[in-house]
């Protein structure tokens, strides 16, 4: 049951074959048996399961909400959650409980979906392995697969410390992580340079940077604020296209959000990639690609032109800059976002006066 999709579980909730209260109860279970993993900072046990019972009671009495109606979902900790402690994964906010929702969790919650906790990731989301914040690393739950251990017992060199567990990749990666154990059905993270999608590769999960200004960024603590966008990770690309169908859209809160009509939309069961063209630009077989990856890339080039689609190697000759400007403007943004948070502000000072900048 845990294992199913999004439309799989939303069909078997609107059928009766499990209710919004069990389908809570499983995923709260296995967060507990999960711990190890430390992909959660907070665990929303309480909250839950009173969503759940209302979405239940919504069930019986005909009037569902949407599509996510009574479905477990996680939260990456640097989305504001009103009433519900949000932290960035730094002890500067710790204790901090935002008066209000994200924009794109009140429309997860306005769509029914059930708030399980909140994912850990490197401190103000600065990172990429997830084992930078202040409540210690997140685990890969590959690193407790059989297939890993079984690679780990050929490869010998590797000292019992280094066996014992693999990073997530990050900003997001208690997000990754969450999805990956079926501790939740999808998940919000956010993506600067790849905080989504580095760690959705590391565990496995599909994971989506949208196009900026297609969701909101209302509510999500800035780290860049010219690159950041608020990310999804599921277990398919069918989940994929179904949350961003909830999330996508203008929002008067954000003026960085398109003004078009935004109309959600779902992937075909069969998708005809015959007029399809296919670029890959030759600049991204940079040096250090390792020979795994690269063989992974050309497998899925190769799978396309097997499906009739044409692949073409293409230039993109400006790659070799983005490295410079983007840390250039990272530096900047992050210097300008960090700065509020100087111990007057926020609650450290409230905490122990003698912790305050003077």
């Amino acid at each position: 049951m845990l294992r199913s999709s999004l439309r799989e579980i939303s069909a078997a909730l609107k059928e009766g074959q499990v209710s919004p209260v069990e389908l809570c109860q499983k995923c709260l279970a296995l967060i507990k048996a999960t711990k190890f993993l430390n992909a959660y900072i907070s665990v929303t046990e309480d909250t839950a399961l009173k969503q759940a019972e209302a979405s239940e009671k919504r069930y019986r009495e005909g009037q569902r909400l949407g599509d996510l109606d009574g479905i477990p979902i996680a939260v990456k900790d640097n989305f504001s959650t009103m009433g519900i402690e949000t932290t960035c994964a730094s002890n500067m906010l710790k204790g901090f409980i935002p008066p209000y929702n994200a924009t794109v969790v009140q429309k997860l919650l306005d769509q029914g979906a059930v708030l399980v906790g909140k994912t850990n990731l490197d401190e103000f989301a600065m990172g990429s392995g997830s084992t930078d914040g202040a409540f210690g690393p997140v685990r890969n739950p590959w690193s407790y697969s059989q297939q890993y251990r079984d690679r780990c017992v050929q490869n010998s060199s590797m000292s019992n410390e280094e066996l014992s567990w693999l990073i997530t990749g990050g900003s997001s990666g208690g997000s990754a992580a969450a999805v990956s154990s079926f501790t939740c059905f999808a998940a919000l993270g956010s993506d600067t340079g790849g905080s989504t999608r580095n760690p959705a590769s590391l565990c496995g999960v599909v994971g989506l940077k949208p196009t900026y200004g297609l969701i909101s960024r209302h509510g999500l603590i800035p780290l860049v604020n010219s690159m950041d966008v608020p990310g999804v990770l599921t277990r398919c690309v069918d989940d994929a296209a179904a949350m961003l169908g909830v999330l996508g859209g203008h929002d008067p809160k954000d003026s960085t959000t398109v003004q078009d009509p935004f109309h959600p939309f779902q992937i075909p069961s069969i998708t005809d990639v015959s007029q399809l063209c296919i670029g890959i630009p030759k600049e991204y077989k940079a040096p250090g690609l390792s020979s795994e990856t690269l063989a992974v890339w050309s497998k899925a080039a190769a799978l396309f032109e097997k499906a009739g689609a044409k692949v073409v190697e293409v230039s993109l000759p400006h790659t070799c800059h983005s490295i410079v400007c983007y840390h250039v403007l990272c530096a900047a943004e992050v210097a300008s976002n960090m700065a509020r948070f100087d111990g007057l502000e926020y609650v450290i000072a409230e905490r122990d006066p003698s912790l305050a900048l003077e």
